[in-house]
C-alpha cells in the first residue's frame, strides 16, 4: 500500500476540518472533565470541574470547590484555587488556537497541513493526560503532617478515568461535555488523514 502525503484534500474531508474546528473551539470555552464525588454524608453528591473559560470550578454555583476544601484540609490535601494552575489559563488559548490551525488546514485543502494537525492534536493529548495525572498525585499524596485525620498508607488521588473508592467517598473521573467535543474533533481529523493519505485503500480522486 502507497502512501501519499502531497496533493490537496477532497472537499468533503475540507467540510469536516472545518467542523473539527468548531468543536475545538466549542472545547475551549467548556469543560472538558469532571470528577463526581458521592458519600452517604453528602447523598446531593459535589462535582469538580475542570477546563473551560474558569480552569477549575464546582458544581452548585460554585459551593461544591467550597466543600472539596473543606473536606481536603480534614485529611491534609492542599486547598484547589482555579488560580493555582497555568494549564488552565492556556487551555483555552490552545484550544482555540488548534481550531485556527485545523481551519487553515482546511481552507488550504493542505494533506501534510492535515497531518501535521492530527500529530501536534495527538501529542496535546497525550501531555494532557500526563500533566492531569501528575496534578491528581501531588494532590492526592503530598498531604499535611498536621492533617485532623490521618489514616496510615492513605492516599486520596482521584482516578484519572473511572471509579474509586476514597474512604467513604466514592469518586468518578470522566470526560465533560467539552471532553466529547474534543474526541469528536480529534476522531474526525484522523478519519480525515487515513482516508487522504490512502490507507483506507485507493479512492477516487478528489474533486478539485
Amino acid at each position: 500500500m502507497k502512501l501519499n502525503f502531497a496533493g490537496k484534500i477532497s472537499k468533503s474531508s475540507m467540510i469536516l476540518l472545518i467542523v473539527a474546528a468548531l468543536f475545538a473551539v466549542a472545547g475551549a470555552f467548556t469543560s472538558v472533565w469532571r470528577i463526581d464525588l458521592t458519600a452517604p454524608q453528602y447523598p446531593e453528591g459535589m462535582v469538580l470541574y475542570i477546563g473551560g473559560t474558569e480552569g477549575v470550578s464546582g458544581g452548585d454555583e460554585g459551593n461544591d470547590l467550597y466543600k472539596i476544601n473543606e473536606l481536603n484540609h480534614y485529611v491534609g490535601m492542599a486547598q484547589i484555587h482555579p488560580g493555582d494552575f497555568w494549564e488552565f489559563t492556556v487551555l483555552p488559548i490552545l484550544l482555540c488556537a488548534f481550531g485556527v490551525l485545523f481551519l487553515v488546514s482546511a481552507l488550504t485543502r493542505s494533506k501534510k497541513m492535515s497531518v501535521a494537525s492530527l500529530i501536534a492534536f495527538g501529542i496535546f493529548g497525550v501531555l494532557g493526560f500526563v500533566d492531569f495525572y501528575h496534578w491528581t498525585y501531588v494532590y492526592g499524596h503530598n498531604l499535611s503532617p498536621d492533617a485532623p485525620i490521618k489514616v496510615p498508607g492513605m492516599s486520596y488521588q482521584p482516578p484519572i478515568i473511572g471509579e474509586k473508592q476514597l474512604l467513604s467517598f466514592d469518586a468518578l473521573s470522566q470526560p465533560d461535555l467539552g471532553g466529547y467535543f474534543l474526541v469528536v474533533a480529534g476522531l474526525i481529523l484522523a478519519f480525515v488523514v487515513v482516508k487522504e493519505i490512502g490507507l483506507l485503500g485507493n479512492k477516487k480522486a478528489a474533486i478539485r
